[in-house]
């Protein structure tokens, strides 16, 4: 299964992400607070898949993207969104992201993203 790294300033979330991964058999080797947490621990980390919140302190998660997929043009980043973010999520998939999910989160949903992206990845 994948190595993802969870990128959002929510504890709330984040937790519930890692537990829906780990119950899906993924490994979570990583967990970042903001943006630029985020693109730092990629670099270390280099994740097989990174889920990334949108709305983040210190760099935003469209910012984030940029930076990432310049590290990695082949990275693959699902976002995070809330309701309402079409304009930000549609300029993130510009800049690179793979796909997104939306909160509130639905555990079929997240794995049925990620799946999507590691198989887009095999291809």
């Amino acid at each position: 299964m994948a190595k993802i790294l969870i990128v959002d300033d929510s504890k709330t979330s984040r937790k519930f992400l890692k537990n829906v991964l780990l119950d899906a058999g993924h490994e979570v080797i990583g967990e970042a607070v903001n943006g630029r947490d985020g693109v730092e621990k990629y670099k270390e980390l280099r994740p097989d898949v990174v889920t990334m919140d949108i709305t983040m302190p210190i760099l935003d998660g469209i910012d984030a993207v940029s930076e990432i997929m310049q590290e990695d043009p082949d990275a693959k980043i699902i976002m995070v969104t809330a309701a309402g973010q079409k304009s930000n999520m549609v300029e993130a998939l510009k800049r690179g992201a793979a796909d997104f999910i939306q909160k509130p989160f639905e555990s079929n949903v997240i794995i049925d993203v990620v799946n999507k992206v590691l198989d887009e990845q095999e291809v």
